[in-house]
């Protein structure tokens, strides 16, 4: 009897022995599924010119597409400097314009005539000339009577060169100089202009992409400081999963490796892939803090999940992460 019993002790050591080494070697098995969170990265969108918000066209909560119009400011300043900065290049480049060509067909016609009547002239001076030198050849008129008639000659030929060379000069144009010099007026002006529009345009917001309105910061007919955000966006690219994993699991992750991610509440597991991994341990943070992970050295890890599937998260929201990756 005594040995029966002293079997039947040593047998349940034994089996006692072989269950605590079985849940030992299974308590060493890293887990393979985590806490976590999803987290959005905003864009706060801003004017570098500040002024009174003229119009919102969106509230919390709103679901924009890229291009949309979001906010404008007041830009009564903006748009008369725009104005005027048009104004002073069209009359510069006008100004240009009437180098480039020369004088106007009128003027060109005045110094046409003038030509014509010096042309004129020096016809009828030469025959007076030719009458005169017949009449001195015949000793009717004195030397000096002749001489008057070449020196008249000479001066209306002198005249008919002097008309050409400044109608030849008219239908050229302005010099040189005046030309590069009203070209670099109107290049001047022409960035005046530039930058006057571009100031205008800043007035205005418009959506970068497509995304969630998370927040808006003002309301029509306030003020807002340049720089200073009027909403926040959260385009759907910018959502990740941030979970963390021990020490001996930080070693088996990779970049680009695919994980399933779950929540109350879905319907299915989603796809994400891993985009960033720790470099340094952490306590565990108190969003995620229970029993089995509180005070543990832990490392961060991010993942993406896929574009289409990132509405479903929200910023905050609590995930379960599992390394296995979803089989289709």
């Amino acid at each position: 009897m005594t040995q029966h019993n002293t079997n039947l002790k040593l047998l349940a050591q034994g089996l006692f022995l072989f269950l605590s080494g079985l849940l030992w070697g299974c308590s060493q098995e890293p887990a393979r599924s985590f806490q976590g969170y999803a987290e959005g990265e905003y864009m706060y969108l801003s004017s570098p010119i500040g002024g009174n918000l003229e119009r919102l066209f969106v509230q919390r909560g709103a679901q924009v597409k890229a291009g949309d119009k979001l906010v404008v400011l007041e830009s009564g300043l903006e748009s008369a400097a725009v104005a005027e900065a048009d104004q002073v290049l069209n009359q510069a480049e006008n100004r240009l314009a009437d180098l480039l060509k020369g004088q106007r067909p009128a003027e060109l016609a005045a110094i046409g005539a003038q030509l014509d009547r010096a042309r004129v002239a020096v016809g009828q001076a030469k025959r007076e000339l030719d009458r005169r030198q017949k009449l001195y050849n015949e000793k009717t008129i004195p030397l000096e009577t002749l001489d008057q008639a070449k020196t008249l000659k000479e001066l209306s030929a002198t005249e008919v060169s002097e008309i050409e060379a400044r109608l030849n000069t008219a239908k050229l144009g302005g010099r040189e100089d005046q030309i590069n010099a009203m070209r670099a007026e109107v290049a001047t002006n022409r960035e005046r202009l530039s930058q006057a529009r571009w100031r205008l345009d800043q007035k205005t917001i418009f959506a970068p992409k497509a995304g969630y309105v998370n927040d808006t910061f003002y309301v029509e007919g306030e003020f807002i400081p340049a720089a200073y955000p009027s909403l926040s966006l959260l385009p759907p690219e910018n959502i990740k999963i941030r979970f963390f994993v021990p020490e001996l699991v930080v070693g088996t992750l990779a970049i680009g490796q695919r994980i399933a991610v779950t929540f109350d509440g879905a319907k299915k597991p989603f796809t994400a892939t891993i985009s960033y991994i720790s470099s340094q341990a952490e306590f565990t943070p108190p969003v995620i803090y229970s029993r089995n992970t509180r005070a543990k050295l832990v490392f961060m890890v991010e993942a993406l999940p896929l574009r289409e599937e990132a509405t479903h998260f929200h910023p905050g929201q609590p995930v379960d992460v599992s390394l296995e990756p979803i089989h289709e």
